[in-house]
């Protein structure tokens, strides 16, 4: 496991890299390809050195594809509608994590080998549909080109973005368990059984399917993205800390989970927004990978981090430090939103850059 998180995070920055310089479609193709390919194989290694190598490089494959992903959907809508385009490949995500996880059960009550080939076929049929429906796009490098003033070209020189990721990733340790320890807390403290944890956490994917899309249509374009992210990172935090708070029953499980629902769903498209505002068609990948990064590593530190609060300082410890980390958190975005960086980087017609030699890299 550990392996196949070094995976998606090597994977995710050599995807932005990638990205920009072979392209979103070919990089996706190949990824989905060879992902589905190796999810086959990795399914007939028997000794740990092959599992291991396996997993990592199955890892850095299927991370390689995220950043490409992002930068298609960008390409593809219009910049009044992106925000709704990411929540509309959220509502994708979830409808298959929903699906996936019955099949992944019963499939795996018939044999386990089972689950690799389905992730690997699926894996191979979306390469092939993206072939057949989507059409073949190239970024023209006469039509755009970057233009070394204003906030710089790079991801990695961009202060604002890096404070943006740096928050992302302290909100993504928070977020996260909600899907880790929360689960255990339902179990070992409140006694629930399984079957109800399980309902709670569809409740999670039910309700980004029903109100998702309509929420984000109705918010888009009213206020700044940071805005939003304020306010869902507050209503997150909200959420973690009734649990020390309210009595322990359904009725507050509920309450948690539609909490921290809402936060997820007024945050992360808009995320994507912000991050994509400040982007243009030569650095998108490496924005993306980025982006892509913060929650890799996140996902990664975030059992580690619940285990030993929950070790030292049991579960009232946890969810009161994910309070106060969400709110100085919301306080980050907050001074970000507050500082007026809110340029994207700045771009010019190809009939302009003649006319501006010295500026260009």
């Amino acid at each position: 496991m550990a392996l196949f998180g070094a995976g998606s995070i090597v994977g995710a920055f050599m995807g932005g890299k990638l990205t920009d310089k072979i392209g979103f479609y070919d990089l996706q193709v190949v990824t989905l390809l060879s992902g589905g390919i190796l999810f086959i194989i990795l399914g007939y290694q028997r000794t740990f050195l092959s599992l291991a190598i396996g997993t990592f490089i199955l890892s850095f494959c299927n991370e390689a594809f995220r950043p490409a992903n992002s930068t298609a959907i960008a390409h593809y809508s219009s910049p009044e509608n992106k925000t709704r385009s990411y929540s509309l490949n959220r509502l994708a995500v979830n409808l298959g994590w929903a699906f996936g996880g019955g099949l992944g059960g019963y499939l795996a009550s018939i044999n386990y080998h089972l689950l690799f080939w389905v992730d690997g076929c699926t894996n191979i049929l979306a390469a092939l549909i993206l072939l057949k429906l989507m059409p073949r796009a190239a970024i023209k490098k006469s039509e755009v080109k970057p233009v070394a003033q204003g906030p710089v070209a790079s991801a990695y020189k961009d202060k604002t973005y890096m404070w943006f990721i740096f928050l992302s990733t302290i909100f993504g340790l928070c977020f996260f368990q909600f899907f880790i320890m929360e689960p255990v807390f339902f179990k070992l403290n409140w006694h629930f059984g399984e079957r109800l944890i399980g309902g709670l956490l569809a409740l999670n994917g039910i309700l980004i399917v029903v109100i998702e899309m309509v929420l984000i249509n109705y918010l888009e374009g009213k206020r700044h993205a940071l805005t939003y992210i304020v306010w869902a990172v507050l209503i997150t935090g909200l959420g973690f800390t009734l649990l020390n708070i309210l009595p322990a029953s359904v009725v507050t499980a509920i309450l948690v989970v539609v909490l921290v629902t809402l936060g997820e769903i007024m945050s992360m498209p808009f995320m994507n927004s912000f991050w994509i505002a400040r982007t243009n068609n030569y650095n998108r990948g490496e924005y993306a990978a980025l982006y892509t990064m913060s929650w890799s590593a996140a996902q990664v530190l975030a059992p580690a981090l619940g285990s030993q609060v929950i070790n030292n300082g049991g579960f009232v410890s946890l969810w009161w430090l994910l309070g106060i980390l969400s709110v100085l958190t919301a306080g980050g975005y907050y001074l970000l939103y507050r500082s007026g960086n809110k340029t994207a980087i700045k771009t010019v017609p190809a009939e302009e850059i003649a006319a501006l030699p010295e500026q260009l890299p």
